[in-house]
């Protein structure tokens, strides 16, 4: 099997959906010898907000010369980005490997009767990861949860803490309508006597995650333990510089990835590292700081391009477009185009409400992927910002046409889907060599 036959059989399995539970993961991690077993790990979940922390953590930790295994979703371009070591994603020939290998292992378990389903894509790619992380000898894994905790896949793990960066309202058709319902799903990946970090801040949710620590003796640390913790100090170009007080020791650092939002992410993955300095191997101040300001993260407020400046930005809800809302109104003072997509189950009204005002031009489309709203479906549901919205059917003529409003000065953001971002990323280096 190579590479590419390996995508088309994991994308074979998309046709199984999302299926909560932990029986078929567990059972076919039972048949590789429980991979997860052999390293130390750190679970990290939320609404928002996850990924940047697993960044920062991974940076962090691989800056003192240990192996870190990153195993995040969804990728952007291609699915090897999901499974990386100390930055490195997995070569195609290992990826390829390990599918076939796993292929095999669970088409005997199906054959047996110990597995009545097929895996789901992602039960099979935490599989994989698992199993390359064993097999690569890493020392600690930054795993990534995918959706909710509860049932997620990656809670298979018995981590060394747990993380959740921040509730929201999202994928409500799984998780529930109200924070306290979301907060109890993710408040699943929370591990008896572990610690459990969180960065949450609304209240309702945060009240449901103590009651959850408690009920299984796990320290609950918060980021926030002051509302006054985290201040900003000033602008750096995009970047922006913050002073963070944490169990009396005053840090002062310029997180790599753009936005306010991203100085909670950075001083959650500190205090992350800090308890992972107390129950594992000690990391230095300077290195914890130093992993914050180098850390990279594709999709997320990414300059694409300088001229016209390109922003691509991952958010796909109410709470990540807010933040995206907020950058614009501090650093970009003329946003020419937007270009929108997003998946049609989500709050499309209450996105546009924050985000389509500061636009010039709209252009609405569509990224290859069943649930992806056609322009047609969002336009419907935008009334008032019509007469700004162009609609076009694929990504690659979005930018195309971007590209015709805006001048070499002009800006340009892309936001509404992580699907979307890889879609630009793909595209456009081709859109500026024509």
């Amino acid at each position: 099997m190579n590479f590419r036959e390996a995508t088309l059989y994991l994308d074979s399995l998309q046709l199984f959906g999302i299926k909560f539970g932990l029986d078929n993961i567990r059972i076919i991690l039972k048949a590789l010898d429980n991979p997860q077993d052999s390293f130390a790990s750190v679970l990290i979940g939320g609404t928002n907000g996850k990924g940047s922390v697993c960044a920062f953590l991974s940076k962090i930790v691989s800056l003192h010369g240990y192996k870190v295994g990153l195993y995040t979703s969804p990728h952007l371009v291609s699915v090897r980005e999901r499974i990386k070591i100390n930055d490195q994603l997995i070569s195609e020939e290992d990826f390829a490997k390990l599918t076939a290998f796993l292929k095999k292992r669970i088409d005997e378990l199906i054959v047996a009767g110990k597995l009545l389903t097929p895996p789901t894509y992602f039960e099979f790619l935490t599989a994989l990861a698992f199993t390359y992380f064993a097999q690569q000898k890493i020392d600690l894994g930054v795993i990534e949860v995918g959706l909710g905790g509860r049932y997620d896949a990656t809670n298979i793990l018995e981590p060394l803490c747990s993380v959740i960066t921040s509730i929201g309202l999202d994928h409500e058709k799984y998780l529930g309508s109200t924070l306290a319902q979301i907060a109890g799903e993710k408040g699943g990946i929370i591990k008896s006597g572990r610690p459990v970090i969180t960065a949450v801040t609304a209240e309702e949710a945060d009240l449901c995650l103590q009651q959850k620590a408690a009920e299984v003796k796990a320290p609950l640390v918060k980021v926030m333990e002051q509302k006054d913790s985290l201040r900003i100090l000033n602008r750096k170009g995009f970047k922006t510089e913050f002073k963070f007080i944490w169990r009396g020791e005053e840090y002062t650092f310029t997180p790599s990835l753009l936005g306010h939002h991203q100085g909670l992410n950075a001083a959650c993955a500190l205090v992350v590292a800090d308890i992972l300095s107390r129950i594992w191997r000690p990391l230095e101040r300077s290195k914890i700081v130093a992993g914050l300001e180098v850390a990279h993260w594709e999709g997320r407020l990414e300059i694409l391009s300088e001229e016209p400046l390109v922003i691509i930005d991952g958010a796909h809800n109410p709470s990540g477009i807010k933040a995206l809302r907020k950058f614009i109104d501090e650093f970009l003072p003329s946003l020419d185009v937007l270009i929108f997509a997003c998946m049609r189950d989500k709050r499309i009204a209450e996105m546009a409400e924050i985000v389509f005002p500061p636009a010039k031009n709209i252009i609405l489309t569509r990224f290859p992927y069943h649930r992806s709203a056609f322009p047609q479906e969002i336009y419907q549901r935008v009334g008032v910002f019509q007469e700004k919205i162009i609609m076009v059917p694929e990504v690659f003529q979005a930018l195309q046409k971007a590209r015709e409003i805006v001048s070499s000065r002009g800006i340009i953001v892309a936001a509404g889907s992580l699907y979307l971002v890889g879609e630009v990323k793909k595209y456009w280096p081709l859109v500026e060599k024509r």
